[in-house]
């Protein structure tokens, strides 16, 4: 099962990298491509549609967009594995988009289906990429009943 996770702008820590890399190579029922474009923080508008175009190309049947957004809905690890493995069953096909440092463009506000928040704090987009990736992980561990989320 593959997620794709749009990220506007780049992890250009290599301390940050290893730790994401370190996360990835752990996923193995679930596969998560991470799609960096450019970040364009003075015209949001074409952020949206670089993230519109980049969904479009990558030619999904049925993609679920889900923002990653300080507004949207918070849920325990637990309720995010579930929900991740629902949707998938559902043959929903996830594309997580981390906004850039303007957030989310209405344009792609209104194309997505669902709007999460990491947590009720302001993250670094960095930082809130290694939690969105550690959380998938995690998610995959929750359902495979693997004792890390212990």
């Amino acid at each position: 099962m593959l997620i794709h996770l749009i990220c506007l702008g780049k992890l250009k820590d290599i301390s940050l990298e290893a730790i994401e890399n370190d996360y990835l190579k752990r996923l193995t029922s679930l596969k998560l491509k991470i799609i960096e474009l450019k970040a364009q923080a003075q015209n949001p508008e074409k952020e949206g549609m670089d993230v519109w175009d980049k969904i479009q190309n990558l030619n999904l049947k049925s993609p679920y967009i889900v923002l990653l957004d300080e507004k949207g809905s918070q849920m325990p690890s637990v309720d995010f594995s579930k929900w991740i493995f629902d949707k998938m069953s559902q043959a929903k096909q996830l594309v997580f988009v981390l906004g850039g440092a303007e957030g989310h463009a209405e344009f792609i506000r209104n194309k997505a289906q669902e709007k999460l928040s990491l947590s009720k704090l302001t993250f670094p987009h960095k930082l809130a990429r290694i939690i969105m990736v550690e959380q998938i992980y995690r998610a995959m561990t929750i359902e495979q009943g693997h004792p890390y989320h212990n």
